[in-house]
């Protein structure tokens, strides 16, 4: 056994990212991917020579110095990726009850596009684009080494402690206006109770920083990814699912055992699946009562449901925006629906692909799911869910294309064929707990117990991933320098990233 030899278990982008640093930093990597693809919610699949998504949808920030481009150099990503810039004037199009919005891309920009819609709220829109770039700081002081990671100094973070719901009303009385500002929730699956100001601000304001698509699919990030920890000496091993880590008699994790029978040792252990799963994984007594009450206590966000659309051949034209649609003027109640009304709201859009961009060749719409609707096909798997399975999927998938035809009327026709995923299909390709889309719910009452650290009790086991700092490509790639500096020093590796730029 190398003495800095590391396995790491899940090949999400958390995962691969710390693969990349670690073995760049000249560990010996072993990535174990219990799946035949890798990436996690990277993943892309193919159907009627179509490219589908299943988690990337788009990504902020990307303009030459601006955060995420200046990580992704360190990566090799942002000389590699193929990427297309949407509609500068509205990257999004929200649909509230019937009235239209555009969000535009520039923080000025933005701010008088919304004012356009409610002149008289001039100033709350200034103070609701200043707070943004004011938590975006927050993130560059970070990266410049102004700001410490961890418990003394993200933690204690006055954001955190914020509730996004509460802000957004202290500014400003119009109903309307609230909601406009807090219509991209979905991509946090936030509650007004608890939704935390620092989560909505970095989302927001990356995406109104810059927006992008990936051409022909998100998987380029997993694939870059891969070669280069293959490249600086690294393995990475599909279908090589991890039953169990194994303790010493000193507390530490010796070796993880694989479904197969095989035992593959390393000194550290970087665990990039659900820290729930993660402790039920390492055995319950190398971890506090305390600590794994806190883990299996916290609520999970909610999962979707997702319809791929396969257009005939240039029937729908490419839509370089996103698409938000809410049933009534209430941006928050989404997740609270009935079966009987479902989808109260969703999201759409035609990705970008290299062959065409003047039209769609899909459309991937993307709604709300509760993982109860599911009980009683939970103990099944893959296309082994039986036929009542695929009838409740057919009838959810028209109940959507219903509402989608309401928005483009006509779309019906143009259809050539559609698949769909539930929240089973979440659970058994990214292993999160009943399928959860942003991995565990993040308080703004009690941020302490939801901010979970990279290291735990156990001396040479860290996690990594969506649960630790932030969900989403930002967030998760943070967190994989804030894991990866509890081997090497987060300065040095600040520092490292600063030599690439």
């Amino acid at each position: 056994m190398e003495k800095n030899s590391v396995v790491i278990v899940g090949s999400g982008l958390g995962g691969l990212l710390c693969g990349y640093i670690l073995s760049k930093e000249g560990y010996e990597v072993t990535i174990l991917e219990k799946n035949h693809q890798l990436g996690g919610c990277l993943q892309t699949f193919v159907r009627n020579k179509c490219i589908f998504d299943t988690g990337m949808h788009y990504i902020g920030s990307m303009e030459d110095g601006q955060a995420l481009n200046y990580l992704f150099k360190y990566f090799g990503l942002t000389q590699k990726l193929n990427l297309k810039r949407m509609d500068l004037n509205a990257f999004d199009v929200i649909d509230i009850a019937g009235e239209k919005y555009n969000y535009a891309q520039g923080f000025d920009r933005f701010a008088d596009t919304i004012t356009s819609y409610f002149p008289k709220e001039k100033d709350a829109i200034n103070k609701y684009t200043n707070k943004l770039q004011e938590i975006g700081l927050s993130l560059t002081n970070l990266l410049a080494g102004k700001a410490k990671p961890g418990s003394t100094g993200m933690a204690s973070f006055e954001h955190f402690y914020e509730n996004t719901h509460q802000y957004i009303t202290s500014l400003t009385n119009n109903y309307k206006l609230q909601n406009v500002l807090a219509a991209l929730n979905p991509l946090y699956a936030g509650h007004p109770n608890s939704a935390p100001l620092y989560l909505h601000g970095i989302i927001n304001f990356s995406l109104i920083e810059s927006s992008w698509r990936m051409v022909d699919g998100g998987s380029q990030i997993s694939d870059i990814l891969a070669e280069g920890i293959t490249n600086n000496g690294g393995k990475i091993l599909t279908k090589s699912e991890v039953k169990e880590f194994s303790a010493n008699e000193k507390g530490e994790i010796s070796h993880v055992l694989l479904t197969n029978g095989d035992l593959i040792e390393a000194k550290y252990f970087i665990s990039n699946i659900n820290p729930e799963k993660t402790i039920e994984l390492t055995g319950s007594n190398l971890h506090r009562n305390v600590y794994k009450k806190r883990i299996s206590s916290i609520e999970q966000t909610i999962s979707i449901f997702s319809l791929y659309i396969v257009f005939k051949e240039n029937e729908f034209k490419y839509m370089n925006h996103n698409c938000y649609y809410y049933n009534s003027d209430n941006v928050w109640g989404v997740e609270t629906y009935s079966p009987l009304n479902w989808p109260d709201g969703f999201m759409l859009y035609t990705p970008a692909v290299s062959s065409s961009d003047v039209y769609a060749e899909s459309m991937i719409a993307i709604t709300y799911m509760k993982y109860d609707e599911l009980a009683k096909w939970e103990n099944t798997t893959v296309e082994k869910r039986g036929d009542e399975y695929k009838k409740m999927k057919e009838q959810k998938a028209n109940q959507l294309i219903d509402k989608i035809e309401k928005q483009f009327p006509g779309i019906k026709n143009k259809i050539k064929a559609y698949y769909t995923s539930t929240p089973l299909t979440y659970r058994d390709y990214t292993g999160t707990i009943n399928g959860s889309v942003y991995g565990i719910m993040k308080d703004c009452n009690n941020p302490l117990k939801t901010f979970i650290l990279p290291r735990t009790k156990v001396p040479n086991l860290l996690m990594t991933g969506q649960n630790i700092n932030l969900h989403g490509v930002m967030g998760v790639t943070i967190g994989s320098l804030l894991t990866c500096g509890e081997l090497i020093g987060f300065d040095y590796l600040l520092n490292k990233i600063k030599e690439t730029s």
